[in-house]
């Protein structure tokens, strides 16, 4: 019999999965005909996004640490995660000739780690948890089609993929970490599941933000 944790992880995220057509861009870049210079402003938005969030997360492990160490490890996890993925960056960003100094980010991008930075300052660290989680599934379909596009479409290489490999390969560790962290929560009645939904579907329509905005971008 599975936990009641992973039972709600998993259909959490099922209610959460957005629509099939949600996202303009990625379909775009998938058949190739999304222009170089998009590429390069999703790199650009993402050198703001990823330390944003990786700050965010070690907010949420030092806030939990003490009366949440399940959920602390979560965090720790991923801002560990967001620290390779930045290292990561840099390769995909040169591939596509991004102009760091010159760039303005967009605010229908920055939406996303805005409200991160919220839910890290006024969240429950467990809520947040099954919020993230459900959310990290779709992102993690994106970026193993782009990561599939560039190589195939673009002529990418290995290096330049790297960012978008790491979101896409399956993570067993951290799915076990939101477990734990979920079924503690539980377990002591810390977990306002009302609450992570809305923070979910919060995160979610920020994600689809994010793709309309860079979809609009300017070849």
């Amino acid at each position: 019999m599975t936990h009641p944790a992973r039972d709600l992880l998993r259909t959490t995220t099922a209610a959460l999965a957005p629509d099939r057509n949600a996202n303009p861009l990625v379909p775009r870049i998938a058949a190739g005909t999304a222009p170089r210079a998009t590429l390069a402003a999703l790199a650009l938005e993402q050198t703001w996004v990823i330390p944003a969030d990786r700050r965010a997360f070690e907010h949420l492990a030092a806030r939990s640490a003490a009366a949440d160490p399940e959920a602390a490890a979560f965090f720790t996890t991923l801002a560990q995660g967001e620290a390779l993925a930045g290292e990561r960056l840099a390769a995909f960003a040169r591939a596509c000739r991004a102009q760091e100094v010159s760039y303005e980010p967009l605010p229908g991008c920055q939406a996303y780690p805005a409200y991160v930075a919220w839910l890290a300052l006024n969240a429950a660290p467990a809520d947040v948890v099954l919020a993230l989680t459900a959310n990290f599934s779709a992102w993690g379909g994106y970026c193993a089609t782009i990561a599939t596009a560039l190589r195939e479409q673009y002529g990418f290489t290995e290096e330049a993929c790297a960012f978008f490999d790491f979101f896409a390969e399956p993570s067993p560790d951290l799915d076990r970490l939101a477990t734990a962290a979920v079924a503690a929560a539980l377990d002591t009645g810390r977990l306002d599941q009302g609450l992570a939904h809305t923070y979910g579907r919060l995160l979610q329509t920020y994600e689809t933000m994010f793709w309309d905005a860079l979809s609009a971008t300017p070849s």
